[in-house]
């Protein structure tokens, strides 16, 4: 199996013991990850970083991701922020 394929996410899933919705799965690329993970029910972060995450910003499907960062440092603020304030929703 690969991605985009619902199984990839499926498996993901099952490997980490969590439901979908615990997930919060991070990529720069819209059509092999955010929008299948997004379908699969995973949260999802679009990096908005190198050429695919500045490209795929670009695009309207780029407002599906649950949260849109530019580096993995404001990933972390956002997640340190949102577990201070127990809004997460435990992500793994």
């Amino acid at each position: 199996m690969a991605k985009p394929a619902a199984a990839f996410f499926d498996r993901v899933s099952a490997e980490l013991s969590l439901a979908p919705e615990r997930i919060l799965y991070v990529s720069d690329r819209l059509d092999n990850d955010i929008l299948p993970a997004h379908a699969s029910g995973m949260r999802t972060a679009h990096l908005r970083r190198g050429p695919w995450g500045i490209h795929h910003a670009r695009l309207p499907d780029a407002r599906r991701a649950d949260i849109r960062i530019s580096s993995l440092r404001e990933l972390a603020n956002w997640l340190q922020h949102t577990r201070s304030s127990n809004r997460t929703g435990g992500y793994a």
